[in-house]
């Protein structure tokens, strides 16, 4: 019985070597037999039997099956990765077969991206032009400002920034370079209510009426509360603008949304700017802003008090475009483990970044630093 199992098996391990279209080594693998002893199995049956045509065109099946399988797998990989590539010039097509080609054979990645082999020996040997080195350097600097900015700036902003370095580029270049290369903004959306509009103070009229211009410095102020989720609760932000040129002139958190936070910010502004009397003051119509303290300090400084319409986001659009632009910039992109992590990277958003450094299309591409220093 042990030998008639014995010559059974040794007859399917033939049939594997000569019909499966695997590795002789690979079968030996497979079985636990030694390579030496399916060779003399093999060589002994050859003397023997003649393999049947049938077996011989299961055989040939099984490796076209195998090869096509194999071929199809490597062109479904080939284009996860590079599938927008079919509609780019073959200069990025022949640059991604670089990148990838220790992944894939050299053939199936010119096959796929439709380019010749005779085409990518010519782009490796061929020098450079002129337009590729410029790319270079552009591309050097955008990566630099994309970096310096947070990842924030988009198109129009990068190639105001360009041109404001000596770089006369246009935006369809930029944009090109930016999409080649992967470098793109990224925004993300949490809400928090944070207007207690439901209380018995006063209400200032709507003076402010949606023009957000300013002449001047001082002439207009704005300000607002919003919010930022830490991993340890909430941390609630202030901020006092100055309309003429959206520079943040005051600031302050607190893990509490209690009128001492607005009252805060509206003293750093004061006491940076020292206002004339008949400065508009614009905010909503929350509790912080209208409770007796901080009406107290408006009076004092002869602001005029005004306040947004209830429920209505668009009388103080422009520090809502603020709050939108450091959480789309600074706040989404991580995660905060405490408030005092969050406080220290506003504070160097606001002071490093936002103030002396970012373009607003609302100021002709100027930074509000920059706008205040033309002006004056």
């Amino acid at each position: 019985m042990g030998l008639k199992r014995t010559d059974e098996f040794r007859a399917d391990a033939v049939r594997l070597a000569l019909t499966s279209g695997l590795t002789r080594k690979q079968v030996a693998s497979d079985l636990g037999v030694g390579l030496s002893t399916l060779n003399k199995w093999v060589t002994a049956h050859r003397d023997t039997e003649v393999v049947s045509d049938k077996d011989l065109d299961l055989a040939r099946e099984n490796e076209r099956l195998r090869r096509e399988n194999r071929i199809l797998k490597e062109e479904r990989d080939i284009l996860k990765k590079g599938h927008s590539l079919l509609r780019e010039p073959k200069a990025m097509r022949f640059r991604f077969i670089e990148e990838h080609g220790c992944d894939f054979p050299t053939n199936r990645l010119c096959q796929v991206l439709d380019v010749s082999e005779r085409g990518l020996r010519a782009y490796r040997s061929r020098p450079a032009s002129q337009r590729q080195r410029t790319d270079m350097v552009v591309l050097a600097h955008i990566k630099e400002q994309s970096r310096l900015s947070l990842g924030s700036y988009g198109r129009p902003r990068m190639t105001e920034e360009l041109k404001e370095l000596g770089l006369n580029i246009g935006h369809r270049r930029v944009g090109r370079l930016m999409r080649e290369n992967g470098i793109r903004v990224e925004r993300s959306k949490k809400y928090k209510v944070t207007t207690d509009s439901n209380h018995a103070f006063n209400i200032a009229p709507n003076l402010l009426n949606r023009d957000f211009h300013a002449d001047a410095p001082n002439q207009k102020w704005a300000g607002d509360i919003s919010y930022v989720w830490t991993r340890e609760g909430w941390l609630y932000l202030a901020v006092i603008l100055d309309l003429h040129s959206r520079r943040v002139i005051g600031w302050a958190v607190s893990n509490r949304m209690k009128r001492d936070l607005a009252i805060r910010a509206l003293k750093m502004a004061i006491a940076l700017r020292e206002p004339p009397k008949g400065c508009v003051h614009h905010t909503d119509r929350g509790s912080q802003y209208c409770s007796h303290d901080y009406q107290k300090i408006l009076r004092q400084h002869g602001f005029k008090a005004s306040m947004s319409a209830k429920g209505n986001c668009y009388d103080n659009s422009a520090v809502e475009t603020f709050f939108k632009t450091i959480k789309a910039e600074l706040i989404w992109r991580r995660t905060w483990k405490t408030r005092r992590y969050a406080e220290m990277a506003i504070f160097e958003y606001i002071n490093g970044f936002y103030n002396p450094r970012r373009q607003h299309s609302a100021l002709g591409w100027k930074s509000p630093v920059a706008f205040e220093r033309k002006v004056a």
